[in-house]
C-alpha cells in the first residue's frame, strides 16, 4: 500500500491509504520552524521499494502522437536512460547491498509535481527521494542552512534546487558540494563541463535531455546549426558546450533581437531556454526543424495516455537527473576505498654547520594540512583542521578502511638513556623522511605528544632535530590541539567530585543525600543511566526511586571512601615540585574536612594511559568507567563510575581522542597523539595512531612508532602492554645507540649538564666503546629477541664519531645478534642520512616475524613481576614490601590478577640503582609497594622511590624562551 500525507486544516498530519501495486515506504512529512511563524521547513521521504520484487512501470505512455507533433521519440529515449541507469544501479547494489542513492530536492512552496515526477523516476531505478519544502519567501540564509546540512549527510548523494532563478545566487551555487550537485549548475561543475573533464563534475540534466532528443531527432543534425534562445545561465552554457563537442553549430538568440525570425528560420533545430510561456510562430519554423522548450510543464496524472513535448522532456530530464544520482553513489563508495598515495616531498637544503632547530623549522613551509591529507588518501569530512598546519583525524576512517590490510609495523628503541641522550625521536623522523621522502615507500610516524613539563624544565622539546624534525615545531611542543589539556581537565573533575562527595556525605542524611542526587523535576523523580548502572552494580534491580529501601537508599548513597586510601590526585601539565604533597579542604567553608593529597604531572595522570590504549570511543568510556578513584571503608575499590562522572569525562575527551596529523621537514606525514611517561605508565604513543597509520600507508607501507626511554621499559611495555591491547604485531625493532651512549655503558666518566665533555668522549677510544657494545648493547638486542623480532640497530652518528668507532659498533651488533646495523646521518642530512636504515628495515620487515609475549597474561602477578625482574632486566630475584605483598593479595581477591605488568622503575640503568651502568648483575629487586591502574588495565608495581611530579632545576630552559612581539616568533625553544 502506498501511503500519502496532507496537512489536515489545524496543521496536523493524516495518512490515508493509496491505491494498490507499487508502494512508497516511508514517505514522511515534517514540520519545522523557520523564521516567521508562517514560514516553515517541510520535509518529504520516499523511499521507492516494489511489490512482489519486481520495479513497476511508469504510468505513463509515449503516444505516437506527441512523437508525429514534434519528430522525437520520448518514449525510446527514456526507455534506454532509465535501462541503463538501472543496470548501473544494479551493480552497485550487487557490490553494496546496503546502499541506497538517495536525492533530495529543496524547493520554495509545496508544489508537489516536481516530487511526483522525480519519484515516477525514483521507483523504476529504485533510489529514495526526500523533498525540502522551504516557504515561498524563504531567505538565502534558509537555503544555504539547508544545503550545508545536506553537504554533510553521507546518506545524501543528490541535491536538487527546485527554485525560482533569483533564489540561485552565487553563494547558494557555491555552498553545495560539486560531487553533491547532481543538477550541474554550480560553477566547479559547469567548469569542469566547458574544460571537457567530467570524471568528476555532473552534466546538467536538462542539457543532457535535450542533446539526447537532438541526436535522435529525424533528420541527422551533424555539422547543423542548432538556434539557443534566452538562456545566459549555466543551462545554455553546458548546452552550447556538449552542442559543439557533438559537431554541431550553436547560435544564440535573444527574445528581443530584431534578426531573430531570420535567425530561426536559418535553424536545423531551435531551443528555447527560460522563455517561459513565450512561444514561435509555427510560421518561423523551417519543414522538419525541431523546436524544443526547456521548461516543461509536469504533467502528472498518472493515467494520462498522451504526453505532449513539454512533459516528455520533464521526464527525460528527471530520469537523466536520477543516472546522475547513481553515479554520484557510485563515486561516493569508489571514494571510500583505499586511495593510493600521491605524496609530494619538501625538497631540504642542508647547511654545514647545521643551523639551530627551531631556524631549520621556520625555513621550511609545512604544506597546508589539508593537501597533506589529501595526498595520503585522507577523504574531507575525515579531517578537523586546527589551523594551517595540523588537524584531527576522525575515526571513522577505521570503519572505511576495515578491510584494507595493514602495513609493516616498525617500533623505535633505544639502549639505556644516559644524559648524552640517544635521539630516539629523530630517528624515528629520518627513518620515515627517507622511506617516503627517498625510496617512494609509504610511510607514517606515530610520536607522542610532549608535555610542557620537560618542555620548560630541562629536556626540552621532542620534535626531534636538525634536519629530522615534525613541523612547525613550536605547536608540536606548545599545546598541540589541546588534548593534554582536556587530561587535565577530566582528571582533575575525577579530583573536584571525590572531595566534593565526602564533604556531603560527611554532612547529610541518607534521605538528603538522596533527595539531592536524585531530585525531583517537575514533581518526577528520577534515576539517570549513571545512577542506573550503579544500582545494577549494587545488585538492586529497581528503577523506581519510590521503590527503594531504607537500606538500599544507604547503600546507593554512600560511597564512604577511606580519605587514608584515595589513590587519585590533581594534575598539572608544570614541572612544579612544591605540588608534591598538600593538604586540601582548609578553607572554612570545607568545615574541617581537611586531607593531604598531590598532584603529579598531566601525562602521569591515568586518563592520559587510557587515551594511549583506547581502540574505540566506546572503549575508552568504558576504561574511563573502571577507573579506581579510592577504596571504601569496607575494603571495596570506587569508580569514576561510582562517582558519577565517567560519562563528563567521555564528552570532555571526545576530541582528545583523535590523533593529530602534521608532517616532517620533508612533507611526510606523522600521527602524534598521546603523551604517557614510560618510567612510571606505559610510554608509547596511541593505539588509535598506529591503527589509522596502518591502514594508511597500505599492505606495503610503513608505520614507524617510537617507545620511551630504553628497549628494557619502553620497549617492553609496548610488547607487553600495548600489543595487547591493540592485537597488533611488530615486524622490526629499531635499537638506537649512539658512540658516546655507549662509551658511558663501557666505563666511560660521568657527565654534568653545562659541563664540558670529558676527552673521552670526544676522542677516539675502541675499548670504551667495545664494553659498550659487549654489555647494553648486546643486552637490549636480547630482550628484542625474547619477543621474536627483528632488530636492526641504528647509530645516530655524531661529527666526533670516527670511523673506526663507528664500524666497530656495527661489527659488535651483528655479533649481537641484530639483523642489522647500520649508521644514521638524519641529523645532519634528514632523510638522505638514513636511507641505509630505511633499507635495512626494509629488508628485516620483509623476513617472518615470530613475535610471542613474555609471560601468559594469566599468571600469578608475582610471577609476572619476577618474569620481567629476571628476563628482562636481569635481577636474581624480587623482593617485596609487606605493603606489596598486602595489595597483590588485595588486587587478586578483586580479580584483577589478570591485567598485565606496568614496571615504575628508573629509566638510567637496567636495575633499580640510576648509576649502575653497562648490565648490572647480582642485585635483588626491591617492590616497595604495587599500585593498579584499572581503567588503562595495567598493575604498576613501584621499583624503588619514583616521583610522579618532576621539579625545575637551578636553569630551567624557560630563561632561553621568548616572544617577539612584533613578528610573533618564538626563539629558545630546542
Amino acid at each position: 500500500m502506498k501511503l500519502s500525507l496532507v496537512r489536515s486544516a489545524c496543521g496536523s498530519l493524516r495518512i490515508h491509504p493509496a491505491c494498490p501495486g507499487s508502494r512508497v515506504s516511508g514517505l514522511t512529512r515534517r514540520c519545522l520552524p523557520v523564521g516567521p511563524p508562517n514560514n516553515r521547513l517541510i520535509v518529504r521521504t520516499a523511499k521507492a521499494t516494489s511489490s512482489g520484487g519486481t520495479v513497476p512501470k511508469l504510468a505513463v505512455s509515449f503516444g505516437k502522437q506527441s512523437q508525429k507533433n514534434d519528430g522525437f521519440d520520448y518514449d525510446s529515449s527514456l526507455r534506454e536512460v532509465v535501462q541503463s541507469t538501472k543496470e548501473a544501479m544494479l551493480a552497485l547494489q550487487g557490490r553494496n547491498p546496503t546502499v541506497q542513492p538517495l536525492l533530495v530536492i529543496i524547493q520554495a512552496g509545496e508544489d508537489d509535481c516536481l516530487l511526483e515526477i522525480n519519484k515516477k523516476m525514483a521507483e523504476r531505478i529504485g533510489l529514495n527521494i526526500t523533498q525540502i519544502c522551504l516557504a515561498k519567501e524563504c531567505s538565502e540564509d534558509e537555503i544555504v542552512e539547508e544545503v550545508l546540512k545536506l553537504n554533510e549527510d553521507p546518506r545524501v548523494h543528490g541535491v536538487y534546487l527546485h527554485l525560482p532563478p533569483a533564489y540561485i545566487t552565487s553563494r547558494v551555487l557555491n555552498t553545495i558540494k560539486p560531487e553533491k550537485d547532481v543538477d550541474g549548475i554550480s560553477d566547479l561543475n559547469i567548469g569542469r563541463l566547458v574544460r571537457g573533464d567530467l570524471s568528476k563534475g555532473f552534466v546538467p540534466p536538462i542539457a543532457s535531455a535535450v542533446l539526447d532528443l537532438l541526436e535522435k531527432h529525424d533528420s541527422a543534425l551533424e555539422g547543423k546549426a542548432v538556434l539557443l534562445i534566452g538562456g545566459e545561465g549555466p543551462l545554455g552554457l553546458s548546452l552550447q558546450c556538449l552542442i559543439e563537442r557533438s559537431g554541431m553549430v550553436a547560435l544564440k538568440g535573444h527574445w528581443s533581437s530584431k534578426n531573430l525570425q531570420r535567425q530561426v528560420m536559418q535553424a536545423d533545430a531551435v531551443v528555447l531556454l527560460g522563455a517561459g510561456n513565450m512561444d514561435l510562430p509555427p510560421t518561423w519554423v523551417r519543414p522538419g526543424a525541431a523546436v524544443i522548450h526547456c521548461e516543461p510543464t509536469l504533467e502528472t496524472d498518472e493515467h494520462a495516455i498522451e504526453m505532449s513535448s513539454k512533459s516528455g522532456l520533464g521526464y527525460l530530464t528527471a530520469a537523466y537527473r536520477t543516472q546522475n544520482v547513481v553515479g554520484s553513489c557510485s563515486r561516493w563508495l569508489q571514494e571510500q576505498q583505499y586511495r593510493p598515495w600521491h605524496l609530494h616531498s619538501l625538497k631540504l637544503q642542508p647547511l654545514t654547520p647545521v643551523p639551530s632547530d627551531i631556524e631549520i623549522s621556520r625555513t621550511q613551509t609545512p604544506k597546508p594540512v589539508d593537501q597533506l591529507a589529501e595526498e595520503i588518501g585522507l577523504l574531507p569530512e575525515e579531517l578537523e583542521a586546527y589551523g594551517r598546519s595540523k588537524a584531527k583525524v576522525r575515526l571513522s576512517l577505521l570503519d572505511r578502511l576495515h578491510k584494507q590490510p595493514d602495513g609493516k609495523y616498525v617500533l623505535v628503541a633505544g639502549i639505556t638513556p644516559t644524559p648524552l641522550g640517544e635521539g630516539k625521536s629523530t630517528v624515528t623522523i629520518g627513518l620515515v623522511q627517507a622511506l617516503s621522502a627517498h625510496l617512494k615507500l609509504n610511510s607514517f610516524a606515530c610520536l607522542r605528544q610532549p608535555s610542557q613539563g620537560p618542555t620548560f624544565g630541562v629536556k626540552g622539546g621532542a620534535a626531534g632535530g636538525g634536519y629530522a624534525q615534525v613541523i612547525p615545531m613550536e605547536e608540536f611542543n606548545l599545546h598541540l590541539t589541546g588534548d593534554i589539556h582536556a587530561i587535565t581537565a577530566a582528571n582533575n573533575l575525577v579530583a573536584a567530585a571525590i572531595d566534593a562527595r565526602m564533604l556531603h556525605e560527611a554532612t547529610q542524611s541518607d534521605k538528603a543525600l538522596f533527595n539531592r542526587l536524585v531530585p525531583s523535576v517537575n514533581g518526577v523523580r528520577r534515576f539517570s543511566p549513571i545512577q542506573i548502572s550503579r544500582l545494577r552494580r549494587l545488585g538492586i534491580s529497581k528503577i523506581d526511586p519510590a521503590s527503594l529501601t531504607p537500606q538500599e537508599v544507604s547503600t546507593f548513597v554512600r560511597l564512604d571512601l577511606d580519605p587514608s586510601k584515595i589513590t587519585w590526585q590533581r594534575v598539572v601539565d608544570t614541572n612544579d615540585r612544591f605540588l608534591r604533597k598538600i593538604t586540601v579542604g582548609q578553607a572554612s567553608t570545607e568545615k574541617g574536612h581537611i586531607r593531604e593529597t598531590g598532584f603529579d604531572i598531566a601525562v602521569a595522570s591515568e586518563i592520559m594511559a587510557i587515551l594511549a590504549l583506547a581502540d574505540s570511543l566506546v572503549d575508552m568510556k568504558n576504561r574511563l568507567a573502571r577507573m579506581v578513584v579510592g577504596t571504601s571503608r569496607s575494603g571495596k575499590p570506587v569508580t569514576a563510575e561510582d562517582l558519577g562522572v565517567s560519562g563528563a569525562l567521555a564528552v570532555l575527551m571526545k576530541d582528545a581522542i583523535k590523533p593529530t596529523l602534521m608532517q616532517t621537514l620533508e612533507g611526510t606525514p606523522v600521527f602524534v597523539h598521546a603523551g604517557p611517561f614510560a618510567n612510571i605508565a606505559h610510554g608509547n604513543s596511541s593505539v588509535l595512531a598506529d591503527k589509522l597509520a596502518l591502514k594508511l600507508v597500505g599492505r606495503d607501507g610503513f608505520v614507524v612508532t617510537e617507545a620511551g626511554f630504553g628497549a628494557d621499559i619502553g620497549m617492553e611495555k609496548f610488547f607487553n602492554i600495548k600489543c595487547r591491547a591493540s592485537g597488533l604485531r611488530p615486524n622490526v625493532v629499531v635499537l638506537v645507540a649512539t658512540v658516546r651512549a655507549l662509551k658511558m655503558h663501557g666505563g666511560g666518566p660521568n657527565v654534568s649538564a653545562g659541563a664540558p665533555l670529558p676527552k673521552e668522549y670526544i676522542d677516539e677510544n675502541l675499548n670504551l666503546v667495545e664494553g659498550g657494545c659487549r654489555s647494553n648493547l648486546r643486552k637490549q638486542i636480547q630482550i628484542a629477541q625474547l619477543f621474536g623480532v627483528p632488530v636492526v640497530v641504528a647509530l645516530n652518528a655524531f661529527k666526533t664519531d670516527t670511523q673506526a668507532e663507528i664500524d666497530l659498533v656495527c661489527q659488535i651488533a651483528k655479533e649481537c645478534g641484530a639483523s642489522d646495523a647500520v649508521p644514521c646521518h638524519h641529523w645532519s642530512q634528514g632523510g638522505r642520512g638514513s636511507l641505509e636504515l630505511a633499507q635495512a628495515v626494509n629488508e628485516a620487515a620483509s623476513r617472518p616475524s615470530h613475535f610471542k609475549f613474555l609471560y601468559n597474561i594469566e599468571m600469578p602477578i608475582l610471577e609476572k613481576i619476577r618474569t620481567i625482574a629476571q628476563q628482562v632486566y636481569g635481577a636474581d630475584d624480587i623482593e617485596l614490601s609487606p605493603e606489596a605483598k598486602a595489595k597483590i593479595e588485595y588486587y587478586n581477591q578483586q580479580g584483577y590478577g589478570s591485567l598485565p605488568i606496568c614496571m615504575a622503575k628508573t629509566h638510567l640503568s637496567l636495575s633499580h640503582m640510576p648509576d649502575k651502568k653497562g648490565v648490572p648483575t647480582g642485585f635483588v629487586l626491591p617492590i616497595r609497594d604495587v599500585r593498579a591502574s584499572i581503567g588503562a588495565g595495567f598493575i604498576f608495581p613501584l621499583v624503588g622511590t619514583m616521583s610522579t611530579m618532576p621539579g625545575l632545576p637551578t636553569r630551567p630552559c624557560f630563561y632561553d624562551i621568548d616572544l617577539d612581539p612584533v613578528t610573533e616568533e618564538i626563539t629558545g625553544l630546542f
